[in-house]
């Protein structure tokens, strides 16, 4: 009897301790669950509440590159012709008023305000932006594909004899200007077959004849203009003929007596006259990978020009001038050009490509030396120097992120965009003020290129549809996670939009060397990879592959509701 009490009492025992460890390690269970929960959630939110400040913060500055461009957009397409619905070149000279033209309403001032509509309003967009361009093509094309100056009062084109280098020139703007910047940021749409109707046009009327074979023109900034697109056209269609016509250009001016620093008295590096830098560069850049053997001949001389530039072409402070006698040395116009970014995208090319370290040092300085000409002028007063000068500084900035060049580059889109506020410039009476048009001719669209391009900068290439001015969002990349914040002021329901690497998927560029008229790239998703999106205010974790994000994942905000979300990559 006592034998069976104690074992009743050790059966007892032993059932209490394993009932205890059960209960112990259900507990520390608990614990562990409810930590991991706690991590995903709070911590990560206070963990990145800086970053997500900041990303708040890019929004309002985007929401305002947005609007204001959206304002320029539809003042200006009030002021179309009735009749043809095209843009006329400028508003306060009843000459201009009366006409349109290729180098200036379609080069500078159409192509932005199509891409304002792209981002602002869908509709517009589809709509009467391709009406315009089908209306230009079916009435400006005056030698085969080619436009010519027209006339709204005569209803035809404006000179009564075509004159075939006025065209060409006319052609040649548009297509680098205007035509490869919508290609460059959309790809493949009607403005894309523009582009390649005229650039096949330009050299089926080439006339100028070379040891090389017949080019279009002797006008290097016509000639710097085609490099930089034929480079760019090649690339996207594999089409041997356009790198072709390239190299004829390039040996002109690298191989025969038309050597830009060696034979001309006089460079423009400014805008028009700064495009045969870039214009030569870019097909080094090409030929590089596409003929090694052709740059290996192209890379004296061009390292001879660029070399020459920066010995007699900068101030102290490493920003270029405006026109030098590259032969003598001499400065002719010794004021700073707005467009030194792009004289700068050359250096930096070449250096990505054969690591040339003084070109390297070359773009860090004119980077660094930036920051102390805030109050500079760079074009008599007009937002059309500030919106060149944020451009090019803006390609350069995308590849190396001096933080002193971001708080300069804040600072100049703010005087930039307070000049659409006074609208002084040719509005003496003040009709403009308040309606959106910044001065009233072609270099308004400027303004809304460049706003554009800010805006992408501080939202890193996201986008949504629709777009409505109360939904401001923004983002801050750190590493390869993607910060994103997002609020409206009403319900909205709509899509986030990611950004892909256009440079390959739209041009099939091997690299992504900076180049004028490109909207830079800042975070891209890869079609194919995996992603996780982190919703920081539900707590949820979704997958997905980077098709999805390339064409939107839908997002819900309530009436003064704010979101945050993280994107990160799965490897």
């Amino acid at each position: 009897m006592m034998k069976n009490n104690k074992f009743s009492k050790t059966v007892f025992y032993e059932i209490k301790i394993m009932s205890n460890t059960v209960f112990f390690l259900l507990f520390v269970c608990f614990l562990m669950i409810f930590s991991s929960c706690s991590f995903k959630s709070a911590p990560e939110d206070s963990r990145n509440k800086e970053t997500f400040k900041k990303a708040a913060q890019n929004g309002k500055l985007a929401n305002e590159a947005f609007m204001r461009s959206q304002r320029l957009m539809s003042s200006w397409l009030t002021f179309t012709d009735a009749r043809t619905g095209l843009l006329p070149v400028r508003l306060y000279d009843s000459d201009s008023q009366d006409i349109w033209n290729a180098k200036d309403s379609a080069a500078d001032n159409y192509p932005f305000l199509v891409l304002t509509s792209y981002f602002t309003n869908q509709e517009l967009f589809n709509g009467r932006m391709q009406e315009i361009l089908f209306t230009e093509t079916a009435l400006t094309s005056r030698i085969d594909r080619l436009p010519d100056t027209y006339s709204f009062s005569k209803g035809d084109f404006n000179n009564e004899k075509p004159d075939l280098d006025r065209i060409i020139f006319g052609a040649s703007e548009y297509i680098k200007d205007g035509l490869i910047t919508i290609v460059e940021l959309l790809g493949q749409t009607p403005w894309h077959a523009r582009m390649i109707g005229i650039m096949d046009d330009i050299w089926e009327h080439a006339s100028v004849k070379t040891p090389s074979g017949f080019i279009p023109s002797t006008n290097y900034e016509v000639n710097g203009e085609l490099l930089q697109v034929l480079s760019r056209i090649y690339w996207m269609t594999q089409n041997e003929e356009y790198l072709e016509y390239a190299i004829r250009l390039g040996d002109y001016y690298l191989l025969e007596d038309h050597h830009p620093t060696r034979d001309f008295d006089r460079l423009r590096l400014r805008d028009h006259g700064g495009e045969i830098v870039a214009g030569l560069t870019e097909l080094y850049a090409t030929v590089h990978y596409a003929r090694p053997e052709k740059a290996r001949i192209y890379q004296d001389p061009l390292y001879e020009m660029l070399d020459r530039i920066l010995e007699v072409g900068r101030n102290d402070d490493g920003l270029f001038y405006n026109v030098i006698n590259p032969q003598t040395g001499e400065v002719l116009n010794d004021g700073l050009t707005d467009t030194f970014g792009y004289i700068l995208n050359a250096y930096y090319t070449i250096y990505q490509l054969d690591n040339v370290e003084s070109y390297h040092n070359a773009t860090l300085a004119g980077l660094n030396a930036i920051s102390g000409y805030g109050d500079y002028d760079w074009e008599n007063g007009s937002a059309d120097g500030d919106a060149d000068v944020i451009e090019g500084v803006l390609y350069l900035y995308n590849r190396e992120p001096v933080s002193s060049t971001a708080k300069w580059m804040d600072r100049q889109i703010q005087t930039m965009w307070s000049k659409q506020d006074s609208a002084w410039t040719h509005d003496p009476e003040g009709q403009w003020r308040e309606s959106g048009i910044i001065e009233g001719w072609h270099g308004d669209g400027n303004f809304a290129r460049t706003s554009m391009m800010y805006a992408m900068w501080k939202t890193k290439g996201t986008s949504i549809q629709p777009w409505r001015k109360d939904v401001v969002y923004g983002a801050i990349q750190k590493e390869d996670e993607l910060f994103i914040n997002l609020s409206a002021d009403e319900n909205w329901s709509g899509k986030l939009i990611f950004d892909r690497p256009r440079h390959r998927y739209y041009l099939n560029l091997p690299l992504d060397w900076p180049r004028i008229n490109q909207f830079a790239e800042w975070f891209t998703v890869e079609k194919d990879k995996d992603y996780i999106l982190v919703n920081l205010l539900t707590n949820e974790q979704t997958s997905h592959k980077g098709n999805e994000l390339l064409d939107g994942v839908t997002v819900s905000l309530e009436s003064g509701e704010e979101q945050r979300f993280i994107l990160r990559s799965v490897e």
